[in-house]
């Protein structure tokens, strides 16, 4: 993650001066006051992933606070999710206090006033997510808002070791594979926070493993079908769209992946028999679900090295 801020560098009384201004910057208009001013310390950091933004934030004792005023001149409409990594902070939205730690994570949004109570020396990672981008994953757009994620199991564990893993390894992954993890980490987001307390997607991972390979012999089934989607695939195999691509994380490939790939193997398969060699290339490609014989042939050279074509006059 790039540094965006430190008090390393400052001499020790005017560093919490100089951490006022940056926070301000990063977190844009918010109120901070702390009692502890003689040698404050922190740092902020920040990657981008995709429309995501993850700042990994070292807090000494302090509340920071945003209210009306700063409200009216926001620029963005988002949400904010806290995982801790070391000490507490108490979040006070919407009359509620959240009571976050390095087992309990929580949700809050940054369009509605809300304090932030740093309890000690504080390092946190904070998710910037845009509300439209955010909203579309629940259902009629409801998103639970200022309220604790489980952190120390199931989904919620899931998500806070995901969010830390990008943040060790931001630095390494180039900017497309960023903004696809940021769209992984979000869907991964909604799933805990759709679920809460009710996570049944805490089966052991010889239950999952066995869901997945009983998901992937029905789409074999269906490979040919020219209305096979996402939608219809987790209907009929009784899962939600969200835990059908929770299950295909145990993969390296995402559900839409994993089906072209099988297509493509299939097609490769046909067009390599004898017995097949009275269907044309197009017809080929149409039965096995491809509507755009041009589309086709551009995905096989890419994944073979050379066209359907190519591979028939062999």
């Amino acid at each position: 993650m790039e540094l965006v801020f430190t008090t390393e560098s400052l001499e020790p009384s005017k560093r919490y001066a100089a951490w006022q201004g940056a926070i301000c910057d990063v977190y844009v208009h918010v109120d901070v006051e702390a009692e502890q001013r003689s040698d404050y310390q922190g740092f902020i950091r920040e990657a981008r992933f995709g429309v995501l933004t993850m700042t990994d934030v070292l807090l000494s004792e302090q509340r920071i606070s945003r209210r009306e005023r700063h409200i009216a001149r926001l620029d963005k409409d988002c949400y904010y999710v806290e995982f801790v990594q070391q000490g507490k902070i108490n979040v006070l939205q919407a009359g509620q206090t959240l009571n976050t730690n390095p087992h309990v994570g929580a949700i809050f949004s940054a369009a509605e006033a809300y304090d932030l109570e740093c309890v000690g020396k504080v390092r946190s990672l904070y998710l910037e997510i845009p509300r439209k981008e955010f909203s579309s994953r629940f259902t009629e757009n409801r998103i639970p808002v200022a309220m604790t994620i489980a952190t120390g199991r199931g989904l919620g564990r899931i998500a806070a070791e995901f969010c830390s893993t990008l943040a060790s390894e931001a630095s390494s992954v180039d900017e497309a594979a960023r903004s696809r993890l940021g769209e992984e980490l979000m869907d991964v987001l909604a799933l805990a926070l759709d679920m809460g307390d009710k996570d049944q997607f805490s089966e052991d991972a010889t239950a999952q493993k066995a869901r997945l390979r009983s998901v992937k012999a029905w789409i074999e089934e269906h490979l040919t079908d020219h209305d096979l989607s996402l939608e219809k695939i987790a209907r009929n195999n009784g899962v939600s769209l969200r835990h059908l691509h929770y299950l295909f994380r145990l993969t390296d490939m995402s559900v839409s992946e994993w089906i072209l790939d099988r297509r493509l193997q299939r097609s490769y398969d046909m067009l390599t028999r004898l017995e097949q060699r009275v269907l044309s290339v197009t017809e080929v490609a149409y039965q096995l679900g491809f509507s755009s014989s041009s589309h086709f042939s551009t995905v096989f050279r890419r994944k073979f090295g050379h066209s359907p074509s190519e591979l028939r006059r062999r």
